[in-house]
């Protein structure tokens, strides 16, 4: 898998692009609630680097030896907390949380992949706390 800088663009899209693809594809609903959440704008990517952070990480999935293909694309735990430990910023792991909460829920339904990448950022990134807030507080949504 290819490194990114740390806190780079690139390196928060492509979490927000793996849990787009850990369902076995991108669905319509969720490349809508991309758009409609200008998640582009709000990773701080450049015209055409959205694109181009997703087909690079297609082709690290590809050529990836800890691939799982199952009904879901999954990567090993190793390798996804390697990508998540690239977003160390408190703002941008929130804002990467948030992107990838509103994806999850874009289609209504819940793969065992996005589980698996929402699940080990909350605890790696240790935003657990961020999802038990009452409502009147700061949320993720």
């Amino acid at each position: 898998m290819r490194t990114y800088v740390q806190d780079s663009p690139e390196a928060a899209a492509r979490i927000v692009a793996l849990t787009m693809l850990c369902d076995g594809a991108v669905s319509h609903a969720e490349a809508a609630v991309f758009e409609a959440q200008c998640a582009s704008r709000r990773l701080g990517l450049q015209p055409g680097q959205w694109q181009a952070v997703l087909h690079e990480l297609c082709e690290d999935l590809l050529a990836a030896d800890d691939l799982s293909w199952q009904p879901s694309c999954r990567v090993e735990p190793q390798t996804l907390c390697a990508l998540l430990a690239e977003v160390a910023d408190p703002a941008l792991r929130l804002e990467v949380l948030r992107l990838c909460l509103a994806l999850v829920d874009a289609d209504e339904q819940l793969a065992d992949g996005e589980v698996f990448v929402v699940a080990t950022a909350l605890e790696q990134w240790g935003l657990q706390h961020e999802m038990l807030r009452p409502a009147n507080e700061s949320r993720l949504l």
